[in-house]
């Protein structure tokens, strides 16, 4: 294989790309929402929910967000046969499989050199998926695949034949995993670690002299009751009792554990040698920069004490996170956030331990396929800041009231105990502009007669690469690409005697490009100078008109028209199926 090649995923159409608009985001006062209202609050909000196509929001976003966003969750539709029924399974995946290219690779772009992407799946799709992030992120950027048990083997589904399915997964790539640095997380114990069954009797004395019962017998004598029969006697309150001993004593509670010989450093293997001729005592190894040991008859001392960990603002039995997630049920979820979203809302915990992992306070958080809002209403009560984006009709109906509630501090549900959270903050709401340009009754493209003075300079700007900050003293400078280089929208016909004094103003020191419906004269004349009329020249650029890239098949564009076919080659495409090869899908569940 030549250093040229690659390994890498194939599909009809994977060509064909969608020339996106860069459209401009208008905000709703009346929906964006502020804890002003409620307690005359002046801090800062800075979150946003868009409501409009994700694949067109995420490309509003690139040039305001690019590199800038350090956590991406994203739950895209997982089973496209519900949308796909009538075509063949081929046709089927090649269409999801640009859904997922066209948005990762936008997702790409907006991450930190150290941000994090979670994609959850489940196993429809998750072998292409996986190859096809590799393709993007890089193989040696994927950190782990997790397996996500969100449901239970009961009801109809302990009665079907075969393995029952109750998982889901959730892929995490790094942007550039040599970057990357997560935090520890650890998960709490459901039950007591029992192989914690000595105490220590006289903690307090020095550590040589130190004296072990067992657990058992140190809780009975603890009761003052005889040990024979204490578990019988305390009955079904038996095993609550002596957890809530273990963690009132986690100093004293141990556990002896025969340490790796061969794996240890010389000083531990020295200290073992040393408490075996002397079983008789407690041995202490002293270490720099790392917690001392104490060893006994050759094994190693265990407290209870370095098993407690702090989670969601309690201490109990903690152990590091694996890739099992076991204890994160997606049931049982109904009443959370005070919105119902049958089996496509997922457990705040979740989100929680995804930001956790990766993630510090006021750092900017995504999720394209916004759903319920859950990623939203938990990275605001762990005081990050996000961004969401929903096409469906629930961002109105169930993200709106749910965020609104979580500002308001009255949604105690989800992380809101863990997290502390009282309320606060607020977020401003988005949708998308129209069209910059529409087709007029003669079938030409013209500017959208819903675009205004302001709208339309804003949406040059963009289109341009310009950073859109209008100047109140210089009515020329619309927006600006550099501190020397600016841009000036204007739909009127400049005259030579306008664009002279235009160059003046502009001065040799500073450059200008001027987008205008017309000019009179040579422009060249005006080196400072660059006149482009409008709309003549985005014409060509994008797909104007073009509104909705989700999964429904009406919505999606079609492949560039191709050179007829010779009639006596075979057809690969049968002839009742429309033409939908190349096209690029998604959507927001």
């Amino acid at each position: 294989m030549s250093k040229k090649q690659k390994l890498e995923l194939t599909w009809v159409g994977k060509a064909n790309r969608p020339r996106l608009e860069p459209r401009i985001l208008l905000e709703d006062p009346e929906k964006s929402y502020h804890a002003s209202h409620r307690i005359g609050e002046s801090d800062i909000f800075d979150n946003r929910l868009i409501h409009g196509d994700n694949l067109l929001a995420l490309k509003a976003l690139e040039q305001e967000f690019a590199g800038k966003i350090k956590c991406i969750y994203i739950d895209p539709p997982f089973n496209t046969q519900q949308a796909f029924d009538h075509y063949e399974d081929g046709l089927e995946h090649s269409l999801w499989l640009s859904l997922m290219r066209d948005r990762i690779e936008l997702l790409h772009r907006l991450m930190t050199q150290d941000g994090t992407l979670f994609v959850h799946i489940d196993d429809n799709e998750i072998g292409y998926l996986i190859v096809l992030i590799d393709e993007i992120f890089g193989r040696q950027n994927r950190v782990s695949i997790i397996t996500f048990k969100q449901g239970a083997a009961t009801g109809h589904k302990a009665i079907n034949p075969g393995v029952v399915n109750t998982s889901n997964f959730i892929l995490i790539y790094a942007k550039d995993k040599s970057s990357w640095s997560p935090n520890r997380v650890f998960t709490s114990r459901a039950e007591r670690d029992r192989r914690y069954g000595q105490f220590i009797l006289n903690v307090d004395e020095d550590f040589s002299r130190w004296r072990f019962s067992t657990l058992a017998a140190a809780f009975a004598q603890h009761l003052g009751l005889p040990e024979k029969g204490l578990k019988k006697a305390l009955g079904a309150e038996f095993e609550d009792r002596i957890s809530k001993f273990v963690h009132d004593n986690p100093n004293r509670v141990v556990r002896l554990a025969r340490p790796d010989y061969k794996s240890v450093s010389q000083d531990a293997r020295s200290m073992i040698d040393h408490s075996k001729m002397h079983p008789d005592r407690v041995h202490l190894l002293k270490r720099n920069g790392f917690s001392p040991m104490y060893f006994v008859r050759g094994e190693r001392i265990l407290f209870y004490a370095d098993k407690l960990k702090e989670i969601d603002g309690e201490l109990v039995a903690g152990e590091p996170l694996t890739s099992i997630w076991d204890d994160l049920l997606s049931n049982n979820l109904h009443n959370e956030g005070g919105v119902s979203f049958p089996k496509g809302k997922k457990p705040e915990n979740l989100i929680k331990r995804c930001l956790d992992l990766c993630t510090e306070p006021n750092d900017w958080v995504l999720d394209s396929f916004a759903g319920s809002g859950t990623t939203g209403a938990t990275a605001h009560k762990m005081k990050r800041r996000w961004i969401m984006i929903e096409l469906q009709e629930q961002c109105d109906t169930h993200i709106l009231p749910r965020l609104r509630r979580v500002v308001d501090g009255t949604d105690h549900s989800g992380v809101s105990k863990g997290a502390n959270w009282q309320g606060g903050g607020g977020f401003r709401y988005f949708k998308l502009a129209p069209s910059l340009l529409e087709t007029d009754k003669w079938g030409r493209e013209v500017i959208s007669k819903a675009y205004n003075a302001e709208m339309l300079a804003e949406a040059l700007c963009k289109l341009e690469g310009f950073t859109y900050a209008p100047s109140d003293a210089v009515y020329w400078q619309h927006g600006h690409s550099t501190e020397r280089d600016f841009i000036y929208v204007t739909t009127q016909t400049l005259g030579v005697e306008q664009l002279q004094q235009l160059s003046e103003e502009v001065g040799p020191d500073q450059t200008l490009l001027v987008l205008c419906s017309a000019f009179r004269g040579n422009v060249d004349r005006w080196p400072n100078l660059t006149v482009k009329k409008i709309p003549n020249h985005i014409r060509a650029r994008c797909e104007w008109g073009h509104d909705d890239y989700s999964l429904n098949v009406e919505n999606l564009p079609k492949a560039p028209p191709k050179p007829a076919a010779d009639e006596s080659a075979p057809s690969t495409v049968k002839s009742k199926q429309p033409d939908l090869f190349g096209a690029n899908t998604g959507g927001s569940k």
